[in-house]
């Protein structure tokens, strides 16, 4: 776990993280819509919004949770606790996913009521067909990819930010719009806006999303391996670095320089380290 806050506490943080998440993503796109007539002016506004949103949002509640936000991440936190890292238990993964669900739908009502909407009414918006799925699959597995990938070599401080940027990348480069979030693209469904889904396209959304999260876990497995060992490389490689530069800085009796540290190498934990 990320610190030793409660379960409770840890949940609570994923509830109202998601939901804040949910507001700015939703209520953006309201707002946005209201303001332009052009789809393109509009998804500029929304997807900006959804990034500075989102790493805020990270890095707030990053150091009391994790920051997981989406259970795809929190399924791949649990994972690696299965593998021998840092993560998740199975009882501590489903309330997190539990606290994430009911935290999207409370967010997305919530910024149809601010809006003067009526709160609650589902999506109209079918989001259908196979090459939809394709974008989510290919979305989701960029994300659990530089989570990480961040995290396994040694720079999970880099992730709010980096997450951040992915996602204002992924919502234009990816045919789906990149919910990338089955917690989110349910609380989507509760909103008829222009980031609405209907509730008859979660199925292969939400399938998309697990095939995705599955697909990024692989990929960092090939390109990284274990954590551990993606650490422990970062370290060699290091202590490598600092040997000759020592040797290169030796004076002519036998001094030796300073040697500076090449790369971070704390060990990733369940949030912003192995999946957050």
């Amino acid at each position: 776990m990320t610190n030793s806050a409660s379960l409770s506490r840890r949940a609570t943080a994923e509830l109202i993280g998601t939901a804040a998440l949910l507001v700015v993503v939703i209520g953006s796109g309201i707002q946005a819509a209201a303001l332009t007539s052009d789809t393109g002016v509009a998804l500029v506004a929304n997807s900006l919004a959804s990034a500075i949103g989102l790493g805020l949002i990270i890095t707030l509640f990053g150091p009391l949770s994790g920051a997981h936000l989406n259970p795809v991440v929190t399924l791949t936190a649990w994972w690696g606790r299965r593998t021998g890292e840092e993560g998740l238990e199975g009882r501590e993964a489903l309330v997190y996913v539990a606290a994430q669900t009911a935290g999207a739908i409370g967010g997305a009502v919530l910024a149809e009521a601010m809006f003067g909407r009526i709160p609650g009414a589902f999506s109209t918006q079918v989001r259908d067909g196979g090459h939809l799925l394709v974008g989510e699959v290919v979305a989701t597995a960029g994300l659990v990819l530089v989570i990480q990938g961040l995290g396994r070599i040694g720079r999970p401080k880099l992730i709010p930010a980096a997450v951040a940027a992915y996602i204002a990348a992924a919502i234009w480069f990816t045919s789906s719009g990149s919910f990338a979030n089955p917690a989110g693209t349910i609380g989507r469904s509760f909103s008829d806006s222009f980031t609405g889904i209907a509730p008859q396209s979660l199925p292969g959304f939400v399938a998309a999303q697990l095939v995705g999260g599955i697909l990024g876990l692989v990929l960092a497995a090939v390109l990284y391996g274990s954590t551990r060992r993606a650490v422990a490389d970062t370290t060699e490689a290091a202590a490598t670095a600092g040997t000759a530069r020592t040797a290169g800085n030796a004076g002519p009796a036998g001094t030796t320089g300073t040697i500076s540290p090449v790369a971070e190498t704390s060990t990733p934990g369940p949030a912003y380290q192995a999946v957050g």
